[in-house]
């Protein structure tokens, strides 16, 4: 009881702390509060509607401490709150049976992939589990919906010449800048708009990026990248600290969408079909294992958490599995 009061209020104020700020009033509040013993006072019962919206709440500002960002946190929110409405359950009385019966709907009136299906389930996974974490429920009614098996096709990554015929259809000495630093540090789009120009370490061709979650960690760029960011810096005469800015007036900081319609552009100059600002980061991966760099340098070189997202970005060149083969068994 205790507990989920200090929960509580740790929601009530998430509008108003960051996430260092609500750990340190929990660690405040479970300190002051040992030993009090705390009765819950006879009330009529919710509605289901303020119940679950209220038990939600609570569960994303959970997951706000925990570090999640505002664009998860969103996607957390809708997914949840549109199953609730659609089963019309009290959160506590929601079964297996009414799970299954919601992503089977869902899927068949989307038309979602078995991918998108699996995500939903993830999150309601989350939610259940958090809800019986906090002892809200005895068993999460997600424990018997297994992992929906998904196809793993092997997703392209560019080629030596790809980035080439990239490079040449760059009209613009940033848009050669902004697809250099993709393909030689792998970093996310985010990354790449969060940049500022204080950031680069030229002498050591190397820069901070925050990561998801707030994480930070240091990203390499080869030499071609230093000459051409530093050809573009030395064309601009603005004072924005942004490292990439628009081309269009006010020239302000570009954006994630900004940069993905420009390399579709490049792309299609140069004859090109699927450029995108991921595509760059799973080449990297894949030619990195390619080479022989450890796993677990891939890893911290990509900011993730988990090395097995990392395995899901590299992948095998089949010439090296064929060449291994005449080696070690032909």
């Amino acid at each position: 009881m205790k507990d989920k009061l200090i929960t509580q209020i740790q929601a009530n104020m998430a509008s108003m702390l960051n996430a260092t700020q609500l750990e340190e009033l929990r660690r405040v509040l479970t300190h002051e509060l040992h030993g009090v013993e705390i009765m819950k006072k006879k009330a009529s019962e919710p509605t289901e509607v303020k119940e679950n919206g209220g038990l939600l709440d609570v569960f994303i500002a959970a997951k706000r401490v925990e570090g999640c960002s505002e664009k998860s946190l969103k996607y957390y929110d809708s997914t949840v709150r549109q199953m609730l409405d659609s089963v019309g359950k009290p959160a506590r009385e929601i079964s297996t049976d009414d799970l299954r019966g919601y992503l089977a709907n869902f899927q068949k009136e989307r038309g979602s992939s078995k991918v998108t299906i699996d995500n939903v389930r993830r999150i309601f996974s989350s939610f259940f589990g958090w809800l019986e974490d906090e002892d809200y429920i005895l068993k999460s009614p997600v424990r018997r919906i297994h992992k929906i098996k998904t196809d793993k096709p092997i997703k392209e990554t560019f080629s030596d010449e790809s980035l080439e015929l990239l490079r040449d259809a760059c009209e613009e000495i940033r848009d050669l800048a902004m697809v250099d630093l993709l393909a030689s540090t792998g970093m996310r789009v985010g990354e790449l708009v969060g940049l500022n120009r204080e950031d680069m370490n030229f002498y050591e061709r190397e820069c901070v990026v925050f990561g998801k979650g707030g994480s930070e960690r240091v990203v390499y760029f080869d030499a071609r990248t230093k000459i051409h960011l530093l050809n573009y810096l030395n064309s601009r005469e603005d004072n924005n600290p942004a490292l990439f800015l628009s081309l269009t007036l006010p020239h302000e900081r570009l954006l994630i969408g900004g940069v993905e319609t420009r390399l579709r552009e490049i792309g299609k100059r140069a004859d090109m079909q699927r450029v995108h600002p991921h595509k760059f980061r799973r080449t990297l991966a894949t030619r990195a294992i390619d080479k022989g760099m450890p796993i677990e340098q891939v890893q911290r070189l990509l900011g993730h958490v988990k090395i097995d997202t990392t395995m899901h970005y590299a992948m095998v060149n089949q010439a090296n599995v064929k060449n291994s083969h005449r080696k070690y068994i032909g």
